[in-house]
């Protein structure tokens, strides 16, 4: 398969990648990166600063099976308003200009457990907006509805308010993941699931957290 990933410097995005350069089905793997020269070693990249701007880029982007998108801003102390932009926006600016350059692919979005547009929180009101909006799109599209995510070995956040949760919730996570896995998954597992789910004939519309550890683990 030919995979794009955006936001491979991220928490989400960093386990994503390593399953892809770990898997043998993956052919290409190129990230898309608003800064030349973030992309992991070894790695294509295709920049572009603004996501917002994903038109721009169109010719780039073609030639890919599926775009795994990894890409949004913390849910902890962002405010509304960049928040919208980053998660809703500039998603369905670079699904749009996917989409253009690849109408037979497949779009995976990294939303969240519990998203609903109509929900009084506001995280979870935006990813359930920005859900509703890539599947109204023409391209074959999956949410993937994860629980908390513990980063793996090698990877982690670059948000500093959001290390010692990490630091110290890691080992939890991990025992939640074996014990209630529908609260808590792992960066690397999602990015087993996606692949499984790209090379799915006909994959679920969305995949909740415990549909996502049972996929990583086959």
């Amino acid at each position: 398969m030919k995979i794009l990933v955006t936001g491979a410097t991220g928490l989400v995005g960093q386990g994503v990648v390593m399953a892809c350069q770990a898997s043998a089905a993956v052919e290409r793997l190129a990230v898309l990166v608003r800064k030349g020269g973030d992309a992991p070693a070894g790695v294509e990249e295709i920049v572009l600063a603004d996501f917002l701007q994903a038109q721009g880029v169109v010719p780039l982007l073609g030639g890919f099976d599926a775009c795994f998108y990894c890409a949004g801003a913390p849910p902890v102390g962002t405010p509304e308003a960049e928040y919208r932009r980053a998660t809703l926006h500039a998603t369905v600016a670079v699904a749009r200009a996917w989409a253009q350059a690849n109408p037979g692919g497949r779009f995976l979005y990294v939303s969240g457990a519990y998203a609903d547009p109509d929900s009084r929180v506001m995280p979870l009101r935006i990813k359930g907006e920005t859900e509703r909006a890539l599947a109204a799109l023409p391209i074959e599209t999956v949410m993937l509805r994860p629980g908390g995510v513990r980063p793996v070995e090698g990877t982690g956040t670059r948000h500093g308010a959001l290390k010692p949760l990490y630091q110290f919730g890691g080992p939890l996570m991990k025992l939640a993941e074996r014990m209630t896995p529908g609260m808590a998954t792992s960066n690397e597992a999602i990015g087993r699931t996606m692949l499984a789910l790209a090379a799915m004939p006909s994959p679920p519309n969305v995949v909740e957290c415990d549909q996502i550890n049972a996929l990583a683990a086959k």
